[in-house]
């Protein structure tokens, strides 16, 4: 059985992580197959997607048992984080660079390298029962997956540090005063909430989601000059388009 279920339907791909009995911790094999979705989506040329976990959780973040088993393996309790980590840094690259809008949808926890796959997701979704954290420091590690990247840009430089050196669990309507969380909705129905904004997006113009992507990505490193620069260009691609035509 596949630790990632994946489903297309009306140009929205839905991927599942479905190792409900571990609350959809982050094994080799999930990473692996969310790599393969990830493609998949791409293939099929999605025009949204939706990331969520099956059963209770979204995710508990990195497999804690089988961190144990390799270390073991290896002779070495570092080992899941060399090449095991890599693996996991590269989907989350992949995730973040799909050229449409993706949408992560929280029920139950989603901790660790299991909240940073929710943040890395453009828009975030929770039921009210759901919660986030990012308490790496619990098990005496530093964060990996990109959250020290999109934390910050999230909440601020500050408030990073704060959930970040404390670890502590926030609730979903903490996260969503906080900006973490887009919009909150009751429990059971955040997958519905998710399939009507999935459906708006897929019948918008991909093309500007994914310059819009880019360019809000670049503004972080480009001063104001470079960024103007770096939107005629977009603007200049965006005006032979067909969707400009139309829009027009």
């Amino acid at each position: 059985m596949s630790s990632v279920l994946y489903k297309f339907e009306n140009s929205v791909a839905v991927l599942v992580l479905n190792r409900p009995e571990s609350l959809n911790a982050i094994s080799t094999e999930l990473i692996d197959d969310l790599s393969e979705a990830l493609r998949r989506a791409k293939n099929d040329k999605a025009r949204a997607l939706i990331l969520t976990g099956e059963g209770r959780a979204f995710s508990a973040g990195g497999d804690i048992r089988q961190m144990r088993e390799i270390a073991q393996r290896e002779g070495k309790i570092e080992a899941f984080l060399d090449e095991p980590l890599k693996k996991l840094h590269k989907v989350v690259e992949e995730l973040d660079n799909l050229p449409f809008p993706t949408i992560a949808v929280l029920k139950g926890i989603a901790a660790g390298a299991g909240g940073t796959l929710a943040i890395a997701c453009n828009f975030v979704i929770a039921e009210v029962s759901s919660s986030i954290n990012f308490a790496f420091v619990k098990i005496g590690l530093s964060p990996d997956c990109g959250t020290t990247f999109f934390l910050p840009r999230i909440v601020g430089y500050r408030k990073a540090l704060e959930l970040l050196f404390l670890g502590n669990t926030l609730s979903a309507e903490e996260a969503f005063k906080l900006g973490i969380v887009n919009k909150l909705v009751e429990d059971g129905k955040a997958m519905e909430e998710a399939a009507i904004l999935a459906s708006i997006l897929a019948e918008g113009p991909t093309a500007s989601f994914a310059k819009i992507k880019y360019l809000i990505s670049e503004s972080f490193k480009n001063n104001l000059k470079e960024q103007l620069e770096r939107e005629a260009e977009m603007q200049l691609e965006s005006g032979r388009s067909n969707d400009f035509k139309e829009g027009i």
